[in-house]
């Protein structure tokens, strides 16, 4: 048997919650888990918008890249 490994350059994730406070847990929670894979934040970027009800929901995108 044949193992490969290559190592994760980049990774870009989306995350999504009803308030600023569950947003920023997803996101440090997932912050914690890419530092085991040697990634770390290269950029983030945030905007909250209003659902059908009025009701605000945030979101964002991080891009995680290799440690060097």
């Amino acid at each position: 048997m044949n193992f490969q490994f290559e190592l994760m350059e980049d990774k870009v994730e989306f995350y999504e919650a009803p308030t600023l406070k569950e947003l920023e847990k997803k996101i440090n929670t997932q912050i914690e888990h890419n530092k085991a894979i040697l990634l770390s934040v290269h950029h983030v970027s945030h905007q909250m918008q209003l659902d059908e009800s009025g009701r605000p929901y945030y979101s964002a995108v991080v891009h995680f890249k290799a440690k060097k």
